[in-house]
């Protein structure tokens, strides 16, 4: 069995996500008490008992998920002896990469709850409320959705493939004009389905641009680590350790695609059988499945999945 920890991105927050592995694990309890100080913020106390539409704010999102997903780490690690080295790499979905660079000893926990912040914050105001857009092309294949782009951007303003998550899930994502567009086209041409998504931002594509930059000059003064396993980065779909290249590919990420299906198709390419998505949700796994059936992919959110993790790894 050769293993790889997968960290989910934006869409898996919930209020209450994470309590339980605070109250089982002094190690998980341990990450939540660290980020809320980091931040200056009781966000666990949001995250467990707050208003999903605070929690949902993507300056909360962003270090929410990614403090479940180190605590979900941690607490394998003390409570079942299983850590990240274990593993063969470590990816991540957008902003779950940061969270698989905090978990492999990349970035300090403080540092990374910091710089999500600030992501958070630079990704909400680098485009105007209602200026930018996102949709799902489902049943697309990547020629069509290239296609749906171009006829957007015919239509005046950005239109780019934002993520490629799985063979049928295509996201792009730009200029509300042009996603519209791009919409229509779709629908007209026979993808399966073509549907605006309920966003707070038009993410990975060049309206971006301000955050990248914010992210750049953030990222210039955060110590960056070699990790203690290979990154499988979201824009190179393949491996990186060195520490600079790292730096560069997170300013690049801001505006660039997230090519999921490449990256799990590069793991599965060097060994990788089984992955665990640690912290919020089964997004990541469930997708996994339209890119390669044979994977097995087990959930680390909760005690029970832990346990569960731990057994299934250990025999």
């Amino acid at each position: 069995m050769t293993l790889a920890f997968i960290f989910p991105g934006q869409g898996s927050q919930e209020i209450g996500m994470g309590k339980a592995l605070a109250d089982a694990f002094p190690a998980a309890k341990a990450v939540f008490d660290e980020v809320n100080e980091a931040l200056g913020q009781d966000l666990s106390g949001l995250m467990w008992g707050g208003d999903i539409a605070e929690l949902t704010l993507t300056a909360n999102t962003q270090p929410a998920l990614m403090a479940h997903s180190v605590a979900a780490i941690r607490a394998l690690e003390a409570g079942f002896g299983i850590s990240v080295k274990d593993a063969a790499f470590v990816a991540g979905h957008s902003l779950g990469e940061y969270s698989a660079l905090c978990a492999a000893g990349a970035i300090s926990l403080a540092d990374t709850a910091k710089l999500l912040r600030i992501r958070g914050n630079a990704m909400q105001t680098a485009v105007k409320p209602g200026e930018g857009a996102m949709a799902a092309l489902l049943g697309a294949d990547y020629p069509q959705a290239e296609a749906a782009c171009a006829a957007g951007r015919e239509a005046g303003g950005v239109c780019d493939i934002a993520n490629d998550n799985a063979p049928g899930q295509l996201v792009i994502s730009g200029s509300k004009a042009a996603i519209d567009a791009a919409v229509e086209w779709s629908k007209a041409n026979g993808v399966k389905k073509a549907m605006a998504l309920n966003v707070s931002a038009p993410f990975h594509c060049a309206l971006m641009q301000p955050a990248a930059d914010a992210m750049a000059a953030a990222l210039a003064t955060t110590v960056i680590n070699a990790p203690v396993v290979p990154l499988v980065a979201n824009v190179m779909a393949s491996e990186v350790t060195d520490p600079e290249t790292i730096r560069q590919n997170l300013v690049k990420q801001v505006t660039g695609r997230v090519r999921w299906t490449e990256s799990v198709q590069y793991m599965v390419g060097k060994g990788v059988t089984t992955t665990g998505e640690a912290g919020a949700g089964k997004v990541l796994t469930v997708m996994q499945r339209r890119i390669e059936k044979s994977l097995n992919g087990l959930t680390l959110g909760t005690p029970e999945e832990l346990e569960a993790f731990a057994t299934a790894i250990k025999g």
